[in-house]
């Protein structure tokens, strides 16, 4: 291999291995600290760079949320319409979704808790937030289609769902220590009454 080639594949190696740093410790910092408190000085030294590297991999604070949400869902995958899809019974596939986001989500918890507190504050955090919002609507569409009632019940079961399947439904039930089996069972309750009514 010639010099010049081996020193430019060096180079862009060195590069991916900085921009997977400085991601790594935005990341950690985020979960820590909340995306609005966290530096672009603090990932720095986190990640062992200079602050002007993070500007060079990161030219604003959207590329770096970006990058920083779609690293830690690799680590952290939501659950995945799959798992339940082959369930034909629409309370037993409701009951396995609601049951696996409620597990995630208390896995997940000290970063869904600082992503949402900090909603409000960080422009660039609504988007990588909006597309997990979208999987949520497409998973509680996708539940409610095995749900076969009429136009007027569906509306009610639509919005139910898609409540129940909210971080911050999850997050307030929880604060009674019920376990997440028993808030799925609850939320299934809800579906039921209506279904019923």
């Amino acid at each position: 291999m010639d010099k010049r080639k081996y020193n430019k594949t060096l180079r862009a190696e060195q590069q991916d291995e900085t921009r997977e740093r400085i991601v790594e410790a935005t990341v950690q910092l985020h979960e820590e600290l909340g995306p609005a408190k966290t530096s672009i000085k603090a990932i720095a030294e986190k990640a062992g760079v200079q602050r002007l590297t993070v500007y060079r991999h990161f030219p604003d604070d959207a590329s770096l949320f970006e990058a920083c949400t779609s690293h830690y869902l690799g680590l952290h995958p939501p659950p995945n319409m799959a798992d339940w899809a082959e369930l034909q019974q629409a309370s037993e596939r409701s009951q396995t979704a609601l049951l696996a986001f409620y597990r995630y989500y208390r896995q997940t918890e000290k970063m869904w808790t600082a992503a949402y507190r900090d909603l409000d504050q960080l422009k660039a955090l609504q988007k990588p937030m909006g597309q997990f919002q979208a999987y949520l609507d497409m998973v509680s569409d996708d539940l409610l289609k095995a749900w076969q009632q009429s136009h007027s019940i569906k509306k009610q079961l639509q919005l139910t769902l898609r409540h129940c399947l909210q971080f911050s439904t999850w997050q307030s039930l929880q604060k009674t220590n019920v376990k997440d089996e028993k808030i799925a069972e609850l939320v299934q309750s809800w579906l039921a009454g209506i279904v019923n009514a």
